[in-house]
């Protein structure tokens, strides 16, 4: 049971690892402590680093027009063309004015160039071919080749959470921004609406996770009680008899565990300690937290 449960965590992991950095990134969405604005200046003044989530509105005051007449504060646009199966960019384009989130009186800056996988916005795409590029279009790719846009904006009229460090910029102005090894994250979205655009709408990935979770924890603690219980039991018998040990009143006198709590307490013990190095594992192999020595 136990290595039945070995082999399901590692599916799971497996599996979670299939989505690549945007894994991680929903990971720190859901996880990274809430906290408000004028907090979070706080922490910025204070020299603590810390990794926290923030909501309020976008505001600035340099905002660009889209040609929707939108006011943007940021747009990626994505140039790709489809090879073995996969998109790849060959060309990206970014645009980003100052900007900051607020809530209320309080204001903090937003590392806008600290933005890349973690922004999570829906993404507007344009599938064709090369030459509908026009200028763009790339010397080396026949102009029949498969090539798609993918622009990715964000307005100043919108509500946003982003995920990052508080720190003071140089001219001692509180500003959010990535750190700590750990991207800044931003998204214009409601939590479950952004893991949906992060899995890219696969569903069925994330739930065959989970299942493999709740089944390699079940099978890990079978596993343990069934090492810490006994196996043997006597053979059936038309005559009375006596079964050793079967006086209840004293310590290890009992069947199973029965009269010996400091037994059981150490197994229980043990599984909390399984637990939490099964987790440890789990959080090692999905590759985070990171010191802030080491590169995302």
């Amino acid at each position: 049971m136990i290595l039945v449960g070995l082999v399901a965590l590692g599916g799971a992991i497996g599996t979670l690892r299939s989505f690549g950095p945007r894994f991680r990134v929903g990971r720190l969405l859901s996880t990274a402590p809430v906290v408000s604005i004028g907090e979070a200046i706080e922490l910025a003044r204070s020299g603590r680093a810390a990794y926290v989530r923030v909501s309020g509105r976008i505001d600035s005051e340099q905002e660009f027009e889209d040609a929707d007449h939108r006011p943007l504060v940021l747009r990626r646009t994505r140039f790709q063309a489809r090879s073995d199966g996969r998109w790849t960019n060959f060309d990206l384009v970014r645009e980003t004015v100052p900007f900051e989130l607020r809530e209320g009186l309080d204001a903090i800056a937003v590392t806008g160039d600290d933005l890349d996988i973690g922004l999570v916005v829906v993404p507007r795409e344009t599938v064709g071919i090369v030459e509908d590029l026009g200028d763009r279009a790339p010397a080396h790719l026949d102009v029949r080749h498969p090539a798609r846009v993918i622009v990715e904006q964000v307005s100043s009229v919108e509500h946003a959470l982003i995920a990052g460090v508080p720190s003071l910029a140089p001219d001692g102005s509180p500003r959010i921004g990535a750190g700590l090894g750990r991207p800044l994250i931003l998204t214009t979205l409601e939590q479950p609406e952004a893991m949906r655009i992060l899995a890219e709408g696969a569903s069925r990935r994330p739930r065959v996770a989970a299942a493999l979770i709740v089944a390699a924890a079940a099978c890990l603690i079978v596993g343990i009680l069934m090492l810490a219980t006994p196996g043997s039991a006597l053979a059936a018998s038309p005559d009375p008899t006596y079964a050793a040990g079967s006086d209840t009143r004293s310590s290890g006198q009992g069947p199973g565990l029965v009269g010996a709590p400091l037994v059981a307490l150490l197994i229980v013990a043990g599984i909390a300690a399984f637990a939490v190095v099964v987790t440890l594992i789990f959080i090692h192999a999905t590759g985070g937290p990171r010191r802030p020595d080491q590169a995302d």
